[in-house]
């Protein structure tokens, strides 16, 4: 099955609608104890609650980008490096939480994700006033 700009990023995010679930699932299960990760207000404990929110917010990005696109009659190579962008950083601002929870020494990689959502929403908003 051969997908393309936008239908990539519509799969994309409903994926990472189910990951939302999955992952604040597997964090419900601890939820009760005062103690996990550090404690509500830990680092440690936000990090992972970032991660798991970022799953929502990522997907709706990525649903906002796939009608945007649909709305344009000729998408053009804007429109791809930006749903490339896109899902480079919501591919990787999860992994760059749960990363940063757990060693505090790959904060650099937290650009990693931001420039790449940042290119993402450049790149369509260049395109939107072609």
């Amino acid at each position: 099955m051969k997908f393309s700009v936008p239908a990539i990023n519509l799969l994309f995010a409903w994926i990472w609608v189910l990951a939302g679930f999955l992952s604040g699932m597997i964090m419900g299960l601890r939820f009760q104890d005062d103690n996990w990760l550090g404690g509500y207000n830990s680092p440690k404990r936000r990090l992972y609650r970032l991660g798991h929110i970022s799953f929502f917010g990522l997907a709706g990005v990525n649903i906002m980008f796939y009608f945007t696109v649909r709305a344009i009659p000729e998408p053009g190579q804007f429109l791809q490096a930006a749903s490339a962008a896109l899902i480079l950083g919501g591919l990787t601002m999860p992994l760059c939480c749960w990363l940063m929870a757990r060693n505090k020494r790959v904060q650099w990689s937290f650009g990693i994700p931001v420039i790449s959502l940042i290119a993402g929403a450049a790149l369509t908003i260049i395109r939107l006033t072609l």
